[in-house]
């Protein structure tokens, strides 16, 4: 029942998602995957808040396949560990330089996927998904855009959201770049 209140461009960011967690060889699909199909429609309100602030589709996937090399590890994690005197970057290297690079990802990312049909999402995907309603309803809209995906993801913890912030993209950013432009899509 959520779904029909999706707009055109949303339930294209969420079969984007899809595609996304197939071409990385995922089984599932995360915030992370909805966040790469966001910036596949350069067109949408999302899409240009985003490039105003540095993301783009090749920011995104450069910055997620340093985290999978970090087994994970967010930009934020690496330098929480290292104010603890871990350097991330050295253990990846050592682990890599002993076992081969991405050893940490579980081995190279994939180029094509591992699995075919249909892909369930993860728990975190379905919040961020739930969360997008609750922020259309919090802006008084009837329908949901990607607009209210994305300030969903800024909203939830996670990946999306430290690749996002470290870029200077928060939820009061994307708030008042959606107010401004005014445009739902």
């Amino acid at each position: 029942m959520m779904f029909e209140r999706f707009t055109n461009e949303a339930r294209a960011a969420v079969v984007g998602a899809q595609r996304e967690a197939k071409r990385e060889g995922s089984g599932e699909i995360t915030p992370t995957h909805i966040l790469s199909a966001l910036l596949e429609d350069p067109v949408t309100t999302t899409a240009a808040v985003l490039t105003e602030h540095g993301v783009s589709a090749d920011t995104i996937a450069g910055d997620l396949r340093e985290m999978r090399r970090r087994a994970g590890l967010s930009g934020a994690d690496a330098a929480a560990l290292d104010a603890l005197g871990i350097d991330v970057e050295e253990v990846v290297g050592r682990v890599e330089r002993a076992h081969g690079e991405y050893a940490l990802a579980g081995g190279r990312p994939q180029r094509r996927g591992l699995f075919s049909g249909h892909r369930p999402f993860t728990s975190e995907a379905k919040r961020v998904l739930e969360q997008s309603l609750r922020e259309a309803i919090e802006l008084g809209d009837r329908g949901i855009g990607t607009e209210h995906l994305l300030l969903a993801l800024v909203r939830r913890p996670g990946p999306a959201r430290d690749l996002l912030s470290a870029r200077g993209v928060d939820h009061r950013t994307v708030s008042g770049e959606v107010g401004r432009r005014g445009d739902t899509r």
